[in-house]
């Protein structure tokens, strides 16, 4: 119980994904103007995660290992995450309309993005078991939603800042993001200490 703890603590705050790892920087940047969107866009990502787990991790431990078909990982990861991407869309588009519209093309852009994508490889090249896969999985994703939904905050302030010209806009967004991204560091080591 105690190693699903640590998996799970240490994908939200230690290996961050976005702001740790560095992936899936795309939406991060593009969704989080809004709180809702990027609220929304994050429960998206982690059902994608979750699905996408469940998915791959039996075809590679059941299907790709077995057949020495391990070289196709990453083609077939990314066929498996694009068709889950668009039942997502499907899903939203008629029980969500509002959400799907303001996600706009962010939504889709999960399929390329680099988050989902690593959170399965990792996975595997972890060695985790299909339990703890998913556990870590979950934890990845609800630190992409912190993350979001962390940012989204500190743009919402940026707005009404007083912004030097020449870093209005982008330039004081990713100064933001880098802030953001140092106040994880913070966390390196103490999970693994609290269960020492």
């Amino acid at each position: 119980m105690t190693n699903f703890i640590i998996i799970m603590l240490s994908a939200v705050f230690i290996n961050n994904y976005v702001l740790s790892r560095f992936l899936g920087i795309c939406p991060f940047l593009g969704v989080s103007k809004k709180l809702n969107q990027a609220a929304g866009m994050s429960i998206a990502v982690i059902f994608v995660m979750l699905m996408a787990t469940a998915v791959t991790w039996p075809i590679q431990t059941f299907l790709l290992d077995p057949n020495n078909l391990g070289y196709l990982q990453t083609i077939v990861f990314i066929l498996v995450i694009a068709a889950l991407v668009q039942l997502v869309e499907i899903i939203l588009k008629r029980y969500i309309p509002s959400l799907h519209k303001s996600l706009g093309v962010y939504l889709p852009l999960i399929t390329t993005n680099c988050a989902v994508l690593g959170v399965t490889i990792l996975n595997i090249d972890e060695g985790y078991t299909f339990a703890e896969s998913m556990v870590n999985s979950l934890g990845s994703g609800l630190g992409f939603f912190l993350a979001m939904v962390m940012f989204a905050g500190v743009r919402s302030r940026l707005e009404g800042a007083d912004i030097p010209k020449a870093f209005q806009g982008l330039p004081v967004t990713l100064v933001a993001a880098s802030i953001t991204s140092l106040s994880f560091l913070g966390f390196s080591g103490v999970i693994e200490n609290l269960f020492a």
